[in-house]
């Protein structure tokens, strides 16, 4: 059956994305996006997308109201389509069995049984969310389970492999699409009709066909080796602080090796967003009911060693500044786990931020695309705080970055915005508490003239040498 309707269920950041590019490359298709959240949905529909993404903007102008849509009318998306895309939201499970690790499926579950009570005709059922290993077996079951007399479906595993902040171009330039299936003639035609819907932009020689198993595995191994190589370098940078090494040139060395590259080498305070850490805990839990000990022990180790290296940036901020920041105005530049994208989900600086909250700082916060209302949600989460109204009190957030940085005793960079590195610095050292900080956790900025300027510099992988000003600024206090 040719597909001429595609159905997404769930409007975040897969789902918006790849629909919208589906329906430029595809005019003859009618792409309908559906989510539970009427207020998600008007925003689709509005000039001001719910999710920032460079060059998103321009793709859904040109589709949206022609082939692309976006509602509330789940049944309706649902009967009509002939392909259905799962892109919801497979949290890292925070009670029960599991907890801490496991992905929690409901949402995907939730998904299934609306399919199955609604479908009155064949479907092609299609995983976009980031799923455990046989969890495409789970939805065959509740479909068969639950489904009407006469209709029959196929899952296919098509794992997302976007960054943020490229997503656009990592859709319309894919380095491979993989597509999971049965390897039954009925699943190895479904899968052949999707293969048709890439092919309209996608060369076939990108295309990679495998069994469902292998694709759902493949998601988790492709986050888990980016995400080690990250922790890999992020460990490198204490030994370079400690031995007077550049981990920069480290990185740079090691990457012209042509069986390693200089992809994900650069040493930051950490790896956040919503995908690293979700999908290596999902690992380890799979490894550990495997019953595979050393390997669950090998992937967890990413993880530790990605909370040891905030925990070491946050705890350098509080040191250097004469080990107390009570009271003390802290700027943080940067809120967003990484640059061009709004998204907070594991951000560093949440962890930098409960940081030096706890040890009572005050915290004056700008991120250019962060929204005031998702920095207070995320600050007072009763898994950074138990006492909202006082972390309230000892935050503000600011339209600017000057703003953010006046009369404050320190800048604490989280985020490599690029706009971050065109600032004014001396205009911003002008107006801040003097001796003035500056900690960049992103290693974006000119360290030698920010001394030069007269900031006390530190930043990650390298053992900055102490200029005459922050000498003199060292003796003072210990007079």
């Amino acid at each position: 059956m040719p597909i001429t309707k595609i159905c997404c269920i769930g409007a975040g950041y897969v789902g918006g994305p790849t629909c919208s590019v589906i329906a430029l490359k595809c005019p003859h298709i009618r792409v309908t996006v559906v989510d539970k959240s009427k207020e998600r949905i008007d925003q689709w529909n509005s000039s001001k997308l719910p999710i920032y993404e460079p060059d998103l903007d321009d793709v859904v102008q040109k589709c949206r109201g022609k082939n692309l849509f976006f509602s509330t009318d789940i049944a309706q998306a649902i009967e009509e389509a002939e392909l259905i895309f799962i892109s919801v939201n497979t949290p890292t499970k925070t009670f029960g069995n599991g907890k801490g690790r496991a992905a929690d499926l409901k949402y995907v579950e939730t998904a299934a049984r609306m399919i199955a009570d609604i479908a009155a005709g064949d479907k092609i059922v299609v995983e976009k969310s980031t799923v455990p290993v046989r969890a495409a077996e789970s939805i065959m079951n509740i479909l068969r389970a639950n489904h009407r007399p006469g209709v029959s479906y196929q899952i296919l595993s098509n794992p997302e492999f976007l960054a943020e902040g490229t997503a656009i171009n990592d859709l319309i330039n894919a380095d491979r699409v993989l597509i999971g299936g049965e390897e039954s003639p009925e699943g190895q035609a479904a899968i052949e009709e999707l293969c048709k819907i890439y092919e309209n932009w996608i060369p076939r020689e990108n295309i990679l066909t495998t069994n469902t198993w292998s694709s759902e595995l493949s998601k988790l191994a492709a986050n888990a080796f980016l995400a080690q190589r990250i922790s890999s370098i992020n460990s490198l940078s204490a030994v370079c602080e400690a031995t007077g090494a550049d981990v920069s040139e480290v990185a740079r060395a090691i990457g012209l090796d042509s069986r390693i590259g200089p992809k994900f080498m650069q040493a930051s305070v950490g790896f956040g967003g919503s995908c690293f850490q979700k999908d290596i805990l999902n690992l380890v839990y799979i490894s550990e009911c495997l019953n595979l000990p050393e390997v669950a022990d090998y992937w967890q180790k990413v993880i530790d060693m990605n909370e040891y290296q905030k925990s070491r940036f946050s705890n350098k901020v509080v040191e250097s500044l004469f080990n107390t920041v009570t009271d003390k105005k802290i700027s943080l530049l940067g809120f967003a786990f990484k640059k061009n994208t709004g998204d907070t989900r594991e951000s560093p600086a949440i962890h930098v931020a409960k940081t030096l909250l706890d040890e009572g700082a005050k915290l004056h916060i700008y991120d250019p695309k962060v929204e005031e209302s998702q920095i207070i949600y995320e600050l007072t989460h009763p898994s950074v705080t138990s006492d909202p109204e006082s972390v309230k009190s000892r935050i503000t957030i600011y339209s600017n970055a000057y703003s953010a940085t006046e009369k404050t005793h320190a800048i604490v960079l989280c985020t490599e915005w690029d706009e971050f590195k065109g600032l004014d610095f001396r205009r911003i050292y002008a107006d801040m508490m003097k001796p003035a900080y500056v900690f960049d956790g992103r290693k974006i900025l000119d360290h030698d003239a920010l001394q030069r300027i007269g900031f006390i510099v530190q930043t990650i992988g390298k053992k900055l040498p102490r200029t005459a000003l922050s000498r003199a600024w060292g003796s003072r206090t210990q007079a």
